[in-house]
């Protein structure tokens, strides 16, 4: 079946213009701006007419940094509550984190994991493999015995996240390793080494410690990534002195910049994520800063999200991403740290960004699908052209909505953002070219997520 959608703004990197978008066979098949189209001169098609709206159709998001909780953690999400959730947020490919149970360090798990999501039909997910064995911070040899033929398809970024890796020798192996197999390397970046540790001794708040902690692994981590030549992402930059520390690191090696990642020598992309740019340390005190406000980095100040911002405007930061990260109730109650992001991702970007008036709707798309699929070195998404793989999102920019418990398909429910007014409200995600979530009223959604999702 042909869907065609009829006078649609249409959005991505590089265009904000409206006009008629045909998709067919999983790819978007031809785009028409200014001559009438039968819809049906080719064969039955479904049309969304959006003449009269000012509905914009874009590519599908893709999310650097999500933690499925799955193998290991039911209780808090599972594969498929986190891609109902991904695909209800606007995305359509999604990397997922490592720290599971048991941990992803093998290609075996990885792979199994890719095939059970493709079966399910909601999104394509790559999961990362740990950089050390059991994520235990001493041993590499695990992706020293792997070769490149046999990770393309399945394992796009190698990841610790969660956790940063002290021990310099493990992390050298393990950034030779990711050369090697030309995969690039998304960092945590909380290691500070003896004066993060005195600063907690000396009982400085966490707000003061965590700076430390993320300033000097920051620039640990790009030191030893140069050595090593390798790609290195900087995962959720949260302070301004990491993201000076990011910039500095690019116009330093502004040759090596322009090359496109997977192709080999030092190379430096980063991300903030939606909360960082929305919220700060306040909020988290108001929310319990040791419990439903925790999350790691920790919410920062006005100043470091003006720099985040600046960032954004000036193209230091490379993408927006979730660090989706699902808990019970309980388990934040107690402490334990992150915020569920999949489903608020783009309207808390576009409230925050778009409507704040600080980059346009060209430039989000950038950071949420243009740019993450070149750091995954996925060249057949992230753009609307003819022949571009069909997964896209179709979003009314003008609706405000305020989020609630109710509205999540994720099993966890540890949003900041609930209560709080948003703009932008997704109303249809196609994955390949099938409908797979739709708010839509009489349009057929096409996916195998089964019950009890």
């Amino acid at each position: 079946m042909r869907l065609v959608f009829k006078r649609v703004r249409l959005v991505d990197h590089s265009m904000d213009r409206r006009g008629t978008l045909v998709v067919e066979g999983g790819q978007i098949r031809e785009i028409y701006f200014d001559e009438q189209v039968d819809e049906n001169s080719r064969g039955p098609a479904l049309c969304i007419d959006c003449s009269g709206t000012n509905w914009v159709l874009m590519p599908a998001f893709m999310d650097l940094h999500a933690h499925f909780r799955d193998p290991g953690f039911p209780e808090k999400e599972t594969l498929e509550s986190a891609s109902l959730a991904a695909a209800a947020g606007g995305f359509g490919t999604v990397v997922c984190m490592a720290n599971t149970r048991p941990v992803i360090d093998n290609l075996d798990l990885a792979q199994h994991l890719h095939r059970r999501s493709a079966r399910l039909g909601l999104i394509d997910l790559y999961p990362v493999l740990s950089l050390t064995r059991g994520m235990e911070g001493k041993d590499a040899s695990h992706l020293e015995a792997l070769n490149p033929e046999t990770v393309q398809d399945t394992v796009l970024l190698l990841s610790e996240d969660g956790k940063d890796v002290a021990d310099e020798n493990t992390l050298r192996r393990a950034f030779r390793a990711a050369r090697r197999l030309h995969v690039p390397v998304s960092y945590h970046c909380d290691w500070g080494g003896s004066e993060a540790e005195a600063a907690k001794a000396a009982g400085e708040a966490r707000s003061v410690w965590s700076r430390i902690e993320e300033n000097r692994a920051t620039e640990r981590v790009l030191a030893l990534a140069r050595g090593a030549g390798i790609h290195i992402h900087i995962a959720h930059v949260s302070t301004k002195e990491a993201l000076d520390l990011v910039r500095e690191a690019k116009s330093t090696n502004e040759a090596d910049q322009h090359r496109a990642p997977h192709t080999g020598g030092f190379h430096v992309t980063c991300e903030v994520t939606p909360h960082h740019l929305a919220l700060t340390e306040e909020t988290a005190e108001h929310l319990g800063a040791e419990s439903c406000g925790r999350v790691n980095p920790p919410l920062r100040t006005a100043k470091d999200i003006s720099a985040l911002i600046e960032g954004i405007q000036d193209g230091t930061v490379d993408a927006i991403a979730t660090d989706h990260a699902p808990h019970t109730e309980s388990d934040k109650a107690k402490g334990a740290p992150g915020f569920i992001g999949l489903e608020t991702a783009f309207a808390v970007s576009y409230t925050t960004l778009v409507a704040g008036n600080h980059c346009s709707l060209q430039k989000l798309s950038a950071l949420m699908s243009y740019k993450p699929s070149h750091i995954l070195g996925l060249k057949d998404r992230g753009f609307l052209a003819p022949w571009a793989r069909s997964d896209l999102v179709l979003i009314d920019p003008d609706a405000a909505w305020t989020a609630g418990k109710e509205d999540f398909h994720s099993r966890s429910r540890n949003s900041p953002f609930i209560g709080q007014n948003l703009k932008g409200k997704i109303l249809l995600t196609l994955h390949g070219g099938n409908i797979v979530w739709s708010r839509l009223p009489a349009l057929p959604v096409q996916n195998n997520h089964g019950a009890g999702v």
